[in-house]
């Protein structure tokens, strides 16, 4: 039976699940995840895990913060005077805004605070600084 290794494309079915249980993500219902070993598609963890399964194999992996997004770094975390936005920006608790960064890169941050006269933005990947568990089952090598 042929093994996932570095090079090759799987399919694969998955749930992910955070550490009390909540699923964050799933191929339920969707058409399976395919992707490429080795080419850094997906989190590290992730590949590791799959590396070395055969065609119909099924497991669970646990995939440590630090191999999957990573630490909650405070620094990306950010405070903005209300007057900076603009005029018309009704930010609430839980919207995704879009920034620029000054190399011109855009990037997604989180409202995570809001008082009258400032604006509290993380910048951190919603799965950042978490543990993540993966039912996977390997449909297709190739």
């Amino acid at each position: 039976m042929t093994q996932a290794k570095d090079g090759s494309k799987v399919k694969i079915n998955y749930t992910g699940k955070l550490d009390d249980g909540t699923v964050f993500d799933t191929s339920e219902g969707k058409a399976p995840l395919e992707f490429t070993l080795g080419s850094k598609q997906v989190i590290p963890g992730f590949e590791t895990g799959i590396t070395g399964m055969k065609v119909g194999e099924k497991k669970t992996i646990h995939i440590p913060a630090d191999q999957a997004y990573g630490p909650h770094q405070k620094e990306m975390v950010i405070k903005a005077e209300r007057k900076q936005l603009p005029p018309d920006l009704k930010p609430e608790v839980g919207q995704q805004l879009q920034m620029n960064h000054q190399n011109g890169q855009t990037f997604i941050v989180k409202v995570i605070e809001v008082d009258e006269t400032t604006i509290t933005l993380d910048g951190n990947h919603p799965l950042a600084g978490k543990n993540l568990t993966f039912d996977i089952e390997l449909l297709e090598v190739n």
